[in-house]
């Protein structure tokens, strides 16, 4: 039985990157230890304080992976509820600038078609992206 007098936790903000090159799109492994841990997603990450979501997205992205980013505009946002909270996934559109990926602080990496993210298991809240890259067929 749930406990209703348990304050809720205000929503969370994630910005997460949807980085398109030659054709494919980057995806990461979240490591084994963490929520939806050997997920596949699109990588980004949680704010720190006074950080913009475009600047929290090019530092977590050169700290997980190990590339340079730009970082464009915004494609969609997703809320999805969990027992605990709602997450705001805020997806943007990235363009690789520098770099070739590296498992820095992810499980693994790869660059796939889109027809292909049906053979990798994402969290729920993906659900929405992905369905509109297959209906846009990733017209970034």
């Amino acid at each position: 039985m749930a406990d209703d007098s348990l304050p809720e936790l205000p929503p969370l903000d994630v910005p997460i990157a949807v980085i398109l090159h030659a054709g494919r799109l980057l995806i990461s492994q979240r490591l084994p230890g963490d929520s939806f841990g050997g997920f596949w997603e699109f990588p980004g990450g949680k704010m720190d304080p006074g950080e913009t979501m475009e600047f929290c997205l090019a530092r977590e992205i050169r700290e997980e992976l190990g590339v340079v980013i730009e970082v464009g505009s915004k494609r969609m946002e997703i809320s999805h509820r969990t027992p605990a909270r709602t997450i705001r996934l805020h997806c943007f559109d990235c363009r690789l600038v520098e770099g070739e990926p590296r498992a820095l602080e992810c499980a693994s990496w790869q660059w796939v078609f889109p027809a292909e993210l049906d053979r990798f298991t994402f969290p729920p809240a993906s659900k929405p992206l992905l369905l509109k890259l297959r209906e846009e067929n990733v017209r970034i």
